[in-house]
Order: structure tokens, then sequence, then C-alpha cells
């Protein structure tokens, strides 16, 4: 996956280079700077002072010492004053140029923490928005591992517009599937209480089938076509002129494999620029378009969906050929149907809300 969140100490990062925000002059600053000096060793400092002053928004790289990657890149971010001298821009070439410098030292791998929001007091929502910018467009271009790392849920904010927009997306639909729902299907090893079932038995038939409950409708209900949910019964008897499994088998869908690359041909688009909007390697696309039969994860299968920007509709139809779905009860699913809507296919972005949200990250 070549843009990853993790939460961790950035100088423990087992990677080809890691970002410091360094203090212009070769000194050891507060913070990030100061712990990553204090874990590489007395060596950072000297290299550091070999190169001298660094300007804002400039970057200098230095071997890395005692620390498990190889290099450290020094960059010197802005220190915010209300954001009418330029700091988005100054924060911007951060990234850029420290990007630049791992590509000419040939990094396979790269963390990088928020820059200059600490103690330089960077609004952490438009210090996100910048990173997501340059490392989605460094990543059209590029092969890299990408890690934006945090110490903790507060180290970084999705803006507070894009926050409560999710979250009353998920409120809402949550709300709608309750509303459209007699009752939630339990299994047997959490049955309904007793007194409960012949509640909702009044109005709707209620029989419990394999460990199911399942819900007969009576009129006026609405019907789901949720398992355990408000529908028709479940049928067990074959119906007359129905197909036997082997004609069934032999009418069989085109897999998902072949459906993405149909996908892609009529897209015009090449396969890279498919798997790096997807947030998945080279290698793992590989593994997919080679092998026919080829079982994506979820997170996959909806990240190449929104690489090609389909509609909720074809991403459905997509994820379904290799046996997934959307439904109301998923938070992941919620937000995935949310950023569709918006029309934002921009699958970094859509990591960092599914981060904020606890939810698992696409293309992992």
């Amino acid at each position: 996956m070549p843009f990853e969140i993790v939460r961790n100490d950035i100088a423990k990062m087992a990677v080809d280079a890691i970002v410091n925000t360094a203090n212009p002059r070769p000194v050891i600053g507060l913070g990030t700077d100061s712990m990553i000096h204090e874990a590489a060793g007395p060596g950072l400092l000297r290299s550091r002072q070999e190169i001298g002053h660094i300007d804002m928004g400039q970057a200098a790289i230095t071997p890395a010492f005692n620390l498990q990657a190889k290099y450290v890149i020094h960059t010197v971010g802005p220190v915010w004053d209300g954001g009418s001298y330029g700091e988005e821009g100054y924060l911007r070439n951060c990234y850029e140029n420290s990007l630049r410098l791992a590509l000419e030292y040939n990094c396979q791998s790269i963390a990088f923490p928020l820059i200059s929001t600490g103690n330089y007091g960077f609004p952490k929502d438009k210090a996100l928005q910048i990173a997501i910018s340059a490392f989605s467009e460094f990543l059209l271009e590029h092969e890299m591992q990408i890690y934006l790392v945090v110490f903790d849920r507060t180290s970084f904010k999705l803006s507070e517009k894009m926050f409560q927009s999710v979250a009353s997306y998920i409120d809402e639909n949550y709300v709608e599937l309750c509303e459209n729902t007699a009752f939630c299907a339990r299994s047997a090893r959490n049955p309904l209480p007793r007194r409960e079932t012949a509640r909702m038995a009044e109005d709707a038939k209620v029989e419990q089938i394999d460990g199911i409950f399942t819900i007969f409708a009576k009129p006026g209900l609405k019907e789901s076509p949720a398992v355990g949910g408000v529908g028709k019964p479940h049928s067990r008897v074959p119906q007359a002129g129905s197909k036997s499994l082997e004609d069934m088998l032999k009418q069989v869908d085109a897999g998902f494999t072949q459906t993405l690359l149909k996908l892609i041909d009529k897209t015009g688009k090449k396969d890279s620029e498919i798997y790096k909007r997807a947030n998945i390697s080279k290698q793992h696309f590989s593994k997919i378009r080679n092998n026919p039969n080829y079982k994506p994860t979820k997170p996959t299968a909806i990240a190449l969906a929104l690489a090609l920007e389909l509609n909720l509709e074809e991403t459905k139809d997509l994820i379904g050929r290799a046996g997934y779905a959307l439904t109301n009860s998923s938070k992941f699913d919620l937000i995935i149907r949310y950023f569709i809507e918006q029309g934002n296919y921009n699958v970094v972005e859509i990591n960092i809300a599914l981060y904020e949200f606890d939810q698992t990250l696409l293309g992992a």
C-alpha cells in the first residue's frame, strides 16, 4: 500500500528516509527534531552543522546514524502567522522538496510527520490537506512507500466541515436502516428476549431457521432484501422449472479480474494510473491481472472501483463479482458511499477519513 497512516514514534520507523522538522539553524529544536536527534546520536548534529542554514520550505539530507533508517531529510516548515504570509506554499514546498530528495537518493520508503503542526502552530486540518495533495500528486508519477506517522488521534484532524459531513451521513443512514427494519436479526447465540419477540410478532410473523430469526412481513410493512430482515420467506424447496446447479454454473457472470480489465480498457488509461490511484503496489496489481480467479480483499476491490471513478451502482457491480456488497450496517461502507456520492475519488483523502473513524484503509 503506497500510502499508509501509522501510529508510532517516527524515530523508530524502519524506512529509507525519515523526514525531520528541522530548525533553520544547525541546532537541535523541540518536538520531532529533538526526538530524532536523541535516537540518532551526536553524529546527526555534526552532519547537520556541515549543511548550515536551511531556508524555509527547503530540504537537506544526511545519514541517519543510529536510526533504523538510511537517511534523515531535514526540512524547515513555516511558523503559522494567520495564513497571509505564504505559509501554505512553504509547507507544500517542504513535502515536495523532501520527496524530490528521496527520489534522488533512490529511497523506496519515506516517513513524514505532519510538518509544522506542533510548536509552529500550523492548523492541523489545513496541514493535512496540503500533505494529502502533495502525496497524491507524487504517487501518480512515482513508486514509493509513504508513511504519515502520528502519535495519536489528536496529531491530525480532518477539516471540521468534512468530519461533520461524514459523521452526519453515517448517522442519517444508520437511522434510516433502523426505521426500515422491524428489528435486527440475531443468531441463536444471542437470541431476542421472549417478551421482545412476542411484542415484535404483533407486527410480523417471526420464525427461527438455522439459528437466524426470519421475519415474514404482514401487509403494510416495508420489505428489505437483507437476510434476517423483513422480507419474503426463505424457500428450501426447488420451484418447478428451476435450473440445475450445473446449468447455473454454465451461466456464471464474468469474474472480478475479467470485469476490472475490461473497465480499464474502456477508460483508455494505463494500468499504472489505475493501481496508483487505488493505492496498491505494482506487484499487487500484477497478481490481480495475471490471475483470472484472484480474490481481492474488500478494501482493494473498492479502491480499484474508486480509481476507475465508478458510480455507486457500478461500484456495487464490480465488488459484487468478488463477493462483496455495500450495506447500511457498516461505517466503512457508508463512508465509501458518501465519497462516491460526493464525486470524490481521491483514495488518499478517503483513507484519512477512514482512519479518523477507525476503519480499515483502502488498498490494504
